[in-house]
């Protein structure tokens, strides 16, 4: 469905993204990972035609998007994370208006907006004008808008961040359905539990790069020597002893949950334990996890998924 090749954009002097390549399959959710300012939204972008690029290619449906812009565009539903919806009409006009702009009129326009409406569960508030809209009903007439038309490829760009949980899951639960049934969806997020959830394949983007990409087990598998120990410590903790065991990297602490990052299985778990035996900390919860995506963002980049 889309394959981009070599993509190159700068600001100025500045990277935004640098010879970035990447593919998505007809019918797969890709997910494009990496905290703000990675370069995901400019990617976005690019691919969009909203912004040129500065090198690369970029084929859409098989068709070349500098030769066929307008073609591209018609294949094209794209969800930005800006909201971009008219606050003094109503959702119903909303999604008739940007469904017009691809050629949809009449009976057509109408069917398709109303089904588009109650998919993402507004349809029962069409009438209303958005600015009486909470947040997360925004954010799903956002969606409403890009997919009015049927794309061939979804974009959605951030389509979570600020929301509450309830809009949230019905967004996560609309992205499954609309997969299920057989659309492209291109995610981009720095939410890691939101790639994981809905991602086939996931791209981790850091300052303008892909640094790796596949499904979640390709990923694993990188830094497949990395393994994390979790405890809950009550008492006086011997930090300075801990951060000198051989093979621990990082230890991330919040409350009284301790994390500790290790690189191959040596001895750590018994170093661990004798260190805080020792000095009679009490241990009320322990675990061994496997890494997961901000794990691999750490060990790829050097520092977390929310820096």
């Amino acid at each position: 469905m889309l394959n981009a090749k070599g993509i190159v954009k700068r600001y100025d002097k500045k990277l935004a993204v640098s010879d970035i390549s990447f593919q998505i399959n007809d019918g797969e959710v890709y997910g494009l990972l990496g905290p703000n300012g990675a370069g995901k939204s400019t990617t976005i972008n690019v691919i969009s035609g909203l912004i040129k690029k500065d090198a690369g290619e970029i084929i859409i449906g098989g068709k070349n998007l500098d030769k066929n812009l307008l073609e591209c565009k018609m294949m094209l539903g794209i969800v930005p994370q800006e909201l971009a919806i008219y606050n003094d009409l109503s959702a119903e006009q909303n999604v008739s208006f940007f469904g017009s702009l691809y050629n949809l009129s009449g009976k057509k326009l109408e069917e398709q907006t109303k089904e588009t409406l109650d998919y993402v569960g507004l349809y029962d508030r069409r009438k209303e004008k958005v600015k009486t809209f909470s947040g997360g009903m925004k954010r799903r007439l956002n969606i409403a808008c890009g997919l009015v038309h049927r794309p061939k490829l979804l974009i959605l760009d951030e389509p979570t961040v600020g929301i509450d949980p309830q809009s949230r899951n019905h967004i996560m639960e609309s992205i499954l359905r609309l997969n299920s049934e057989g659309m492209t969806i291109l995610y981009t997020t720095h939410y890691m539990e939101e790639a994981e959830q809905l991602c086939n394949r996931i791209a981790i983007m850091d300052e303008g790069q892909i640094v790796a990409q596949g499904t979640l087990q390709e990923l694993r598998q990188i830094i497949e020597e990395h393994w994390f120990i979790k405890m809950r410590l009550m008492g006086d903790v011997p930090m300075d002893e801990l951060r000198l065991i051989d093979g621990i990297e990082q230890i991330d602490i919040k409350d009284f949950n301790y994390r500790f990052s290790c690189k191959q299985k040596k001895n750590q778990l018994r170093d661990l334990l004798d260190t805080l035996i020792h000095h009679h900390v009490e241990i009320s919860d322990m675990s061994i996890d496997e890494a997961d995506l901000e794990d691999i963002f750490l060990a790829l980049t050097g520092k977390s998924l929310r820096d």
